[in-house]
């Protein structure tokens, strides 16, 4: 079965937690994490070694890791929006081939200390955003912090350790802008790259918003250089966008300063016959995670499309 509230929050948080409190300069590949994490004894890996995307759910009474309802940055509760389970807030991810160590949210803000971390997309990015900040000001309860917005821009600031989170809202990542016409979705301009420039450590995601038709479709028009259509299919305006956003990438940042990061197609969780129950249209009313080691539905055209642009840009790492 799926979740309808936690598939975003938490998975992502240990898996990126772990990645981040063990890499502190660019260019480094999962492989080097993993070894890095085995030789400091942090982590507890199988002779067959480690895939931390291969796994299954299990249940810790040691979790959750915060408690979201005395969170300040929690935008979203399901315990305040009703559901009346819990036992969801028991799960822990367990990968196959390793033991993934607890967050430790004090190792955390001592290693990034007067560094800058930039969540970039859509509600994806925005839970792992407010499921980190949740996690640091647990482990720093006596220190001060700031949290700002400025437009779309989330700014969560420990004085102490001099550490920014912060969480930029842009399902596209490239511009959506305001013209005469209408709403115009610019697939070949990035005007917010400067926000992202200087970062230490750069996680994007973006998906979703692409699929949307009709009255959940935020834009008018799709536009490449100066030709401006009316329709096109979002798949094709999907990489072209991420190809435009791949070669920013490229091209501006200094992977020897800065670790890029993409997180990888989410599953939608909206047909019941992938997890055998035909009749569910949505998540609503699961209590209980998919068990196995592999989500039973199609993959989405989406990841073929990451994969594809990812050939291109391999400095930037797949969260998938």
């Amino acid at each position: 079965m799926a979740f309808s509230c936690f598939h975003h929050l938490l998975p992502l948080a240990v898996l990126l937690s772990l990645t981040l409190t063990h890499v502190v300069k660019g260019n480094q590949v999962f492989d080097q994490i993993f070894d890095y994490a085995k030789r400091a004894g942090v982590l507890k890996q199988s002779a067959n070694g480690c895939n931390l995307f291969q796994g299954s759910w299990v249940v810790d009474d040691e979790y959750p890791l915060y408690n979201a309802s005395s969170c300040p940055f929690i935008g979203f509760n399901c315990i305040k929006n009703g559901r009346p389970d819990q036992q969801y807030l028991k799960y822990r991810w367990k990968p196959t081939g390793c033991d993934l160590p607890r967050f430790n949210g004090l190792d955390f803000m001592e290693r990034y200390r007067g560094k800058k971390i930039m969540f970039v997309g859509d509600s994806l990015s925005n839970n792992m955003w407010q499921s980190l900040t949740c996690m640091l000001h647990v482990a720093a309860l006596n220190s001060k912090y700031t949290l700002t917005q400025a437009g779309s821009l989330s700014t969560f600031y420990l004085e102490e350790y001099e550490l920014s989170v912060v969480f930029l809202k842009n399902g596209f990542i490239v511009d959506l802008a305001y013209e005469k016409i209408g709403q115009v979705l610019k697939l070949d301009s990035i005007g917010t790259g400067n926000l992202w420039k200087g970062v230490d450590m750069l996680i994007f995601n973006t998906y979703h918003w692409w699929t949307h038709s009709g009255r959940s479709q935020t834009w008018d028009y799709f536009q490449v250089g100066q030709k401006v259509v009316k329709e096109m299919d979002h798949l094709e305006a999907y990489k072209i966008a991420l190809t435009t956003w791949a070669k920013w990438v490229d091209s501006n940042i200094d992977f020897s300063k800065t670790k890029v990061f993409f997180q990888g197609v989410a599953a939608v969780h909206v047909d019941g016959k992938e997890w055998k129950e035909p009749k569910a249209r949505t998540c609503r009313g699961q209590t209980q995670p998919l068990m196995g080691t592999s989500y039973p539905g199609p993959s989405h055209p989406g990841e073929a499309i990451v994969k594809s642009v990812f050939e291109y840009n391999g400095k930037t790492n797949l969260l998938a």
